[in-house]
């Protein structure tokens, strides 16, 4: 998969190899082969996530994680898998920004790694650009199993356990 990311705060890092790690597990997990998807990541601040929340969703407020799919694929019924995406003719899933200063108080908050942390929130905006949502109840038991077992083959703990 062609992860392209666009670091606009320095602190992330090593967020490439986080990003593609991420990435390539969902994917993979679902059943579709990486190398033929492309994802845009921006890793920004709180600053610049905020201007996105308020200009896409209305909520100028920081918020950790942002995701654009390409293309609608949620399932219409609660709780049903999304349709997969298709490489041909269009190979680009979507975009997501990830915000260091959210995630980093989250992190920190919650007892858990950066590192943790930001696979969590990458595996779900890549979730997301795939179709799954958590705005229903079966929806989101879903896209949270799919989380956890992504995330415990990738070494992290269950992200919803306290």
């Amino acid at each position: 998969m062609s992860v392209d990311c666009v670091v606009e705060d320095d602190r992330w890092g090593d967020i490439d190899a986080l990003a593609q790690l991420a990435c390539d597990a969902a994917l993979e997990r679902l059943g579709l082969e990486p190398s033929v998807f492309e994802i845009s990541v921006l890793a920004c601040d709180d600053a610049r996530i905020t201007a996105l929340n308020a200009d896409f969703r209305d909520k100028p407020a920081p918020t950790n994680v942002l995701s654009w799919p390409s293309e609608e694929r949620g399932a219409a019924i609660d709780g049903e898998m999304p349709l997969p995406p298709q490489p041909v003719p269009d190979p680009e899933l979507g975009d997501i920004a990830i915000a260091y200063d959210t995630c980093a108080r989250e992190a920190a908050e919650a007892g858990k790694s950066l590192r943790d942390h930001t696979l969590h929130l990458l595996v779900h905006g890549t979730l997301h650009l795939l179709g799954f949502d958590h705005e229903r109840d079966r929806d989101a038991t879903l896209m949270e199993g799919l989380e956890i077992e992504i995330l415990g083959k990738l070494g992290v703990p269950d992200p919803y356990r306290e």
